[in-house]
């Protein structure tokens, strides 16, 4: 286990939902890696400026929405899941796909959040104090974030957890 900075409980009924934040994870990146992110998440933000550019900003804000750190860090994701279980003798790739689509279904949410703090900028700019309106966001994003979380964790693997419970699966 690492140790967490932030550690935030969030109760929806019965699911209690940790969201930490490991500084122990950080170890296990190596350079390169942060390079094919860095270099993924900026080709990103290059290309939705130019689409700004000759198309408008409001074109270009969708595009600068796109998850650019998503696909560099699912594929590093899945790469260390993989080497994790060699070191065990196992393969792998099974654990590697397993855990990229947990992490997908996790962003999927947030950027559903994130709608909900575009839409609270969008409207409140124009009529309030910057500072109020981005806390105000993001307190909205962080509220839309958790719920969403707690229910989908409740809904898709509630279930599951009782069938590893039942044949101890570990």
């Amino acid at each position: 286990m690492g140790w967490s900075v932030v550690q935030l409980v969030v109760s929806a009924g019965e699911v209690i939902l940790v969201i930490e934040l490991k500084l122990s994870s950080i170890k296990d990146t190596r350079p390169p890696e942060y390079v094919v992110r860095f270099l993924f998440g900026g080709s990103c933000t290059v290309l939705a400026g130019l689409i700004a550019k000759k198309y408008g900003p409001g074109v270009g804000g969708l595009f600068l929405a796109f998850p650019a750190i998503f696909p560099a860090g699912a594929s590093l994701i899945e790469s260390h899941e993989k080497m994790r279980k060699a070191k065990l003798g196992y393969d792998g790739s099974k654990r590697g796909r397993f855990a990229v689509s947990v992490e997908s279904s996790g962003t999927s949410l947030g950027c559903v959040a994130l709608a909900g703090f575009a839409l609270v900028v969008w409207l409140g700019l124009a009529y309030a104090n910057p500072f109020a309106v981005m806390l105000a966001a993001a307190a909205v994003w962080l509220l839309i974030a958790a719920t969403l979380w707690a229910v989908h964790r409740n809904r898709v693997f509630h279930g599951r957890l009782r069938v590893r419970e039942r044949h101890k699966i570990t």
